[in-house]
């Protein structure tokens, strides 16, 4: 509760007198502090044993009293100890609210007792500490200031470090780690069950903005989204409501980002992120290098199957299209957009025809050109199954194929 000192020598020698009258009285005031502060609040006792808050209140008054009386250019004990009670206060999770109320309950007391000791000894002494009111007032507003500071400073502190551990046990769950109580300590730290409908989402992202961390940017149709930013993509976990699967989460994001995404199956607990999050990503890679949509790997399995296999999937786009990849590229576009089309109409050759602006004669034809070319029908099961897959690899691919060749095709990781 230190300040300025008082305008004469005079008026300092009297208020130092009177601090020092009021030190001999500290363990009644400090028990009558520690009482106000219980009444006003039970968190005060429940934070810190008695025994403990009585003795840092006793050096918090002591320390303030003797600043009062401080010469000018004494070090600011009282702020440096208001600025380490700060930092202890928030390390032990004392509301800040209790923190600046005990620094004005203590300032209130003691600003008391000294007027009360003035009153009851002389007249000149009373005048002396109004003028000096202003002056101890600020000191406490100071104080106070100063504790306050520290204590957002340290909050600011541990939440960083709070969530810098919490990134490292997502980090790891979303790797596949097996450590013993791994899912229990995120469940606790992230404020998830350990067992539960979960799913993880993958998305990929044009550029990064810096971010990183975990963040949960929405909540809503019973899911619970818990964000890690990585240069390249986005990797979601999902806690899923026992009412909402995956084409809520699908709805959910479909549209509201300007990449493609990649959707795991639902698994049963935060020990299985890993395997979600690999599913994802395979799902993921089944989006051609334009795909803007949010795709679910459950739903893609044939397509995931070419993806996983890079190699195999290049000799089957080379062992199907051999002699289509060695047509000029525009005549190879219209028979692989043809074929594409086709299906997407599943097999309807006047709704493929309509789509593509040409008549239904133009398309029976092209799919006989394609059937002559990969010398495979698309009435037998096993051929058409083999042309699909060969189009999803090809279409992955992007069209960089080497016209008769099984290699160069770029499957790669698809990200």
């Amino acid at each position: 509760m230190g300040g300025r000192r008082p305008r004469t020598g005079h008026d300092w020698k009297l208020l130092a007198e009177s601090c020092t009258a009021l030190l001999d009285r500290l363990p009644e005031l400090v028990d009558e502090h520690v009482r106000q502060l219980t009444e006003y609040s039970a968190v005060y006792g429940q934070v810190l044993p008695y025994d403990q808050q009585w003795r840092e209140a006793e050096t918090a008054t002591r320390i303030g009293i003797q600043a009062i009386s401080a010469p000018r250019d004494s070090p600011r004990r009282d702020l440096e100890h208001a600025e380490a009670a700060g930092r202890r206060r928030a390390q032990q999770g004392l509301p800040l609210e209790l923190l600046v109320h005990a620094y004005r309950a203590a300032g209130y007391l003691v600003w008391d007792a000294l007027m009360e000791s003035a009153a009851s000894r002389e007249p000149e002494r009373l005048a002396v500490l109004m003028r000096c009111a202003t002056m101890v007032w600020s000191a406490v507003d100071a104080q106070a200031t100063t504790a306050s500071e520290s204590y957002l400073a340290t909050e600011r502190e541990l939440r960083r470090r709070t969530d810098e551990q919490l990134q490292a046990l997502l980090d790891a769950l979303l790797e596949g780690q097996e450590a013993p109580g791994l899912a229990a300590r995120a469940a606790a730290g992230l404020d998830l069950p350990e067992h539960g409908p979960y799913a993880v989402v993958v998305l990929r992202t044009e550029r990064h903005d810096g971010r990183d961390g975990c963040v949960r940017p929405m909540l809503g149709a019973g899911l619970r989204f818990i964000w890690r930013m990585r240069a390249d993509c986005e990797i979601g976990v999902v806690a899923l409501d026992a009412d909402q699967g995956l084409d809520a989460v699908a709805r959910l994001l479909d549209g509201r980002r300007s990449g493609p995404g990649g959707i795991s199956p639902v698994v049963s607990g935060l020990g299985e992120l890993g395997r979600a999050r690999r599913w994802a990503e395979l799902a993921l890679r089944t989006c051609p290098p334009e795909a803007t949509a949010v795709v679910r790997l459950d739903q893609r399995m044939p397509t995931a199957l070419v993806v996983s296999q890079p190699e195999l999937a290049d000799r089957l786009v080379s062992d199907v299209f051999g002699a289509l990849l060695e047509l000029e590229p525009g005549d190879r576009a219209v028979l692989i957009e043809t074929l594409d089309m086709w299906l997407a109409c599943e097999g309807s050759a006047g709704r493929a025809a309509g789509r593509l602006y040409c008549h239904r004669n133009t398309v029976f034809n092209r799919l006989r050109r394609l059937e002559q070319l990969t010398s495979r029908s698309l009435a037998r099961p096993r051929d058409l199954i083999e042309m699909t897959l060969a189009l999803d690899a090809y279409r992955l691919a992007g069209t960089r194929a080497v016209a008769g060749t099984g290699t160069g095709m770029g499957m790669g990781t698809g990200r």
